[in-house]
């Protein structure tokens, strides 16, 4: 396979990702109970036993279109990048392992709060890309200083994970599950004489 060809088949993944996000998201919106698609979707500790999917299905869905649009910026920056360092199907398997980690941590740690979104599998993205490129430059708008990836990585951790209503533990979830991976990628590169 070529170079542009996998370029496009990563690229392809990405915006499946994105688009099933925004299907989900514009169908809910039309929904008159949207309660009921929480109780039955939505990631919470009570329920979790009789509601197994909601693991999966939570990643799905967002509470408005701020959350849905934050998600998938992040998604489409870390995703481009990763993709063409790590490839089509480690990039999925850090998305949904990160995911998936990121709500077993709040179901663990919140008794009784309800998450949705696919935070936890952004953040695993962001934290593989902090450690296989973590000197890439990025200017965190509205400050315009080019600051190191790893900074900005934890900066929004921070910002994104204290705020009142946020399930920060999805985010730690998916946070140490992307350093994990990053440093398994960083030296499968090394070993191929390609870290950079």
């Amino acid at each position: 396979m070529s170079y542009r060809n996998y370029q496009n088949l990563g690229a392809r993944a990405i915006w499946v990702l994105i688009l099933a996000n925004i299907a989900v998201f514009i169908a809910t919106s039309f929904v008159g109970n949207s309660n009921a698609i929480l109780a039955n979707f939505g990631i919470a500790r009570i329920g979790l036993s009789s509601h197994p999917w909601t693991m999966l299905t939570s990643l799905f869905l967002h509470a408005d279109i701020f959350h849905i649009l934050g998600n998938m910026l992040w998604l489409y920056w870390y995703g481009t990048a990763l993709v063409q360092l790590i490839g089509e199907t480690k990039f999925l398997a850090l998305y949904f392992i990160g995911g998936l980690v990121g709500n077993a941590l709040f179901v663990l740690i919140e008794p009784c709060g309800l998450a949705v979104g696919a935070s936890g599998a952004i953040f695993a993205l962001g934290g593989a890309l902090a450690i296989l490129r973590p000197k890439l430059k990025i200017v965190l708008f509205p400050i315009p200083i080019p600051m190191d990836l790893w900074v900005y990585v934890i900066f929004g951790f921070a910002l994104m994970s204290f705020l009142p209503g946020v399930g920060w533990q999805a985010h730690l979830g998916g946070l140490v599950t992307g350093l994990a991976f990053g440093w398994y990628f960083r030296r499968w590169e090394r070993r191929r004489g390609i870290y950079r």
